[in-house]
């Protein structure tokens, strides 16, 4: 604990420093995503998963989270199971989970809830997780598969339902947050999940705005209501982010994203993998995160973040 507090000390002071324009990283990252699965059931069109069909699948393995939690379990707090795929699609991460709350270590999945069924909510909640967030953007199946492609409203429920039943069963802490992407294909349910998501099974609701790529010129799935999009319009009709960014990036200086295979990122819009620092299979923790390679991206942020195609839809 001590060594967590001290490292999340020095995140934060050299943090401070990179709003002077100084890169100084002595400390390793506060959180950590690491990616379950690659692959996932639904087609959602603003997912780089869910507009592939000839990717590789695969599944991170016990052994291999085994020697990433060695090399991090000292310095972080916070693991997210999740980056890209759906992380419940890996039959063995209740066990992954299981090894990080062992340490201590805060722990967060986020699910589409389709491959729930009460004996995995039950193995989850006996894990010691966390926190696990359900996506379900649509209260009918008409506006719940106009994104969520592929899926299921009914299944969706039921898994949300399982998970709980078996935190009530078992008298977990899981804390179980209901997201909803507020989408022009849903604006017309918002007050009504707002009102029954609690009876829907979730102890709290979060609404989140979408990340769309195709957004200089509108999009369909924009809410009609600007006020509740990422994007606001300007003067010659183009659409914009909305939230101004800061010249450092406090994502950047106190956390990463470990892929399943290993590859180590910057944050989680580097969904290509474009930027990767090292590879935590092949090189230790610290060598990755204070080397070279990111080092010079965190500069390039310091100098350019309005030029680095994955900022571009940041609003952090």
């Amino acid at each position: 604990m001590i060594k967590r507090i001290l490292n999340i000390l020095q995140a934060e002071t050299s943090y401070a420093l990179s709003l002077l324009g100084i890169v100084r990283v002595r400390h390793l990252p506060t959180f950590v995503s690491v990616e379950p699965a690659n692959f996932c059931q639904l087609h959602c069109p603003e997912c780089p998963v869910g507009t592939k069909d000839n990717a590789k699948k695969e599944l991170l393995s016990q052994e291999r989270f085994a020697h990433i939690l060695q090399q991090i379990k000292d310095t972080t707090h916070t693991i997210q199971f999740f980056f890209q795929g759906e992380p419940l699609l890996n039959a063995d991460l209740p066990e992954m989970i299981k090894a990080a709350a062992n340490e201590g270590i805060y722990t967060i999945v986020s699910t589409n809830a389709l491959a729930v069924t009460p004996l995995l909510a039950e193995r989850l909640m006996k894990a010691g997780l966390s926190r696990i967030i359900v996506s379900i953007d649509g209260l009918s199946e008409e506006s719940y598969c106009q994104y969520r492609v592929g899926g299921s409203l009914h299944k969706a429920m039921e898994g949300l339902l399982a998970l709980r039943q078996a935190k009530d069963n078992t008298g977990s802490h899981t804390h179980i947050e209901l997201q909803m992407l507020r989408l022009r294909t849903n604006e017309h349910e918002w007050k009504q999940v707002a009102k029954k998501y609690r009876k829907m099974g979730a102890d709290s609701l979060t609404f989140k705005t979408a990340q769309l790529y195709n957004f200089e010129n509108g999009n369909p799935l924009m809410p009609s209501d600007e006020r509740y999009s990422r994007y606001a319009k300007d003067q010659n009709g183009k659409y914009h982010l909305k939230k101004r960014q800061s010249r450092s990036c406090h994502r950047l200086w106190t956390g990463c994203v470990i892929t399943v295979t290993g590859e180590v990122l910057p944050c989680c819009y580097d969904k290509a993998a474009n930027f990767a620092f090292g590879n935590i299979f092949t090189q230790d923790i610290a060598t990755i995160y204070h080397g070279i390679k990111a080092n010079c991206f965190r500069t390039n942020i310091l100098k350019n973040r309005h030029q680095i195609p994955i900022c571009y839809n940041c609003n952090g």
